[in-house]
């Protein structure tokens, strides 16, 4: 059974934690460019069904506001950790 204080698998350790954080903060940035994209694309279907031209703006608000709020919440999960 491997010691606990071996510095081998402290090394490893430390090695999938840094990756483990790595993919967290790459997640971070893609939070907000996503909600704002999928917020535009909505807002753009219902532009073309409802016939306006304006729903589109609202969409990406929208997209920003929650990409934000989930970036939040993210950040304070990561804290509680």
């Amino acid at each position: 059974m491997p010691d606990s204080h071996d510095p081998e698998m402290q090394n490893k350790d430390r090695k999938a934690m840094s990756t483990a954080n790595l993919v967290r903060f790459s997640e971070m940035g893609f939070i907000i460019p996503a909600g704002v994209i999928v917020g535009l694309l909505l807002g753009k279907l219902m532009d073309h069904w409802l016939g306006t031209k304006w729903i589109y703006i609202a969409g990406v608000i929208f997209g920003a506001v929650i990409g934000f709020i989930q970036l939040i919440r993210m950040a304070l999960s990561m804290e509680k950790q």
